[in-house]
């Protein structure tokens, strides 16, 4: 009777997979990150009473702490002009990292239901949450560039580097959602080793300090090793672009144009681990949720 029932079983064909990180249709894919991502966008606001101005209120809080500490009483400055506006593109970019990444950790378990009830490319999960993320950067930089021009800054043509400067960050922020948010699935204490790798990251960029300073106090290389992080190196070249020259260049701060490769590379291959660790385990996540 075993040996009927396996072959019987085994006629039936292969076991069907289940569904996959980018679906059949791209267009699926677009739409439905899409309406994620302003759904969630509106309830996260739904009922409060200042709305979307927690968008800005959150940054400028943590901003006047941090420039309160860290220049007025500690002078980490240097000689680079407008730092009180350069802590805040570092602030809001950060804001952008810990809140792309960090959402994306729970972003398939806090849509069990929708998971396990209908087909759809997973993929749309954890980019959504990267997507609404973009929504508040692309908010928070309004009261950077006022900042700016009230500080006595203006506009320059090294502005039109801010889009691809942005879109390195954004990748490097997908490549980390997709494969935290499929590790999760199975590993709990991804959130807690996520959550502290985060704050490394925050002490470790010249955030509140500068990389000038970092060179006088330490060497070149520390510089170098700083800036292959993605965050830290577009960090500073968004610095150089949008704030003011005087604050050093990706290159510059390197020690030459060739080393902007390498944390362009891990970039490239956080994105490719993180879309090959979830692909794979898309077809499985509702079994294992």
């Amino acid at each position: 009777m075993s040996e009927i029932t396996v072959s019987r079983i085994e006629g039936l064909g292969p076991p069907i997979a289940g569904p996959t990180a980018l679906g059949n249709d791209p267009r699926r894919l677009l739409r439905l990150t899409w309406a994620l991502a302003v759904t969630d966008w509106r309830l996260r606001f739904f009922g409060s009473a200042l709305g979307y101005l927690w968008s800005f209120v959150q940054p400028l809080m943590l901003f006047g702490v941090l420039y309160t500490v860290f220049s007025l009483l500690l002078n980490f400055s240097g000689d680079e002009r407008f730092y009180p506006v350069a802590l805040l593109l570092g602030i809001i970019m950060y804001s952008f990292l810990n809140e792309a990444t960090g959402g994306a950790v729970r972003s398939l378990v806090n849509r069990e239901n929708l998971v396990r009830k209908i087909e759809f490319p997973r993929l749309a999960v954890p980019m959504a949450t990267v997507l609404t993320a973009c929504f508040n950067l692309g908010l928070n930089l309004l009261p950077v560039t006022i900042f700016l021009i009230a500080s006595g800054g203006a506009p320059r043509w090294t502005w039109l580097e801010l889009p691809l400067i942005f879109a390195v960050l954004i990748v490097w922020a997908a490549g980390i959602a997709m494969l935290l948010s499929a590790l999760f699935v199975r590993y709990r204490d991804i959130e807690p080793i996520w959550t502290v790798a985060l704050q490394i990251v925050f002490y470790i960029t010249p955030i509140f300090y500068t990389v000038t300073l970092v060179r006088e106090k330490a060497s070149e290389s520390v510089v170098r090793l700083m800036m292959l992080n993605p965050f830290a190196a577009m960090l500073q070249q968004a610095r150089y672009a949008f704030v003011d020259p005087s604050h050093p260049s990706l290159g510059a701060a390197m020690g030459g144009v060739l080393w902007i490769v390498l944390p362009l590379l891990v970039t490239i291959a956080t994105c490719i681990a993180g879309y090959v660790v979830f692909s794979r385990a898309a077809p499985r996540v509702a079994e294992e949720l």
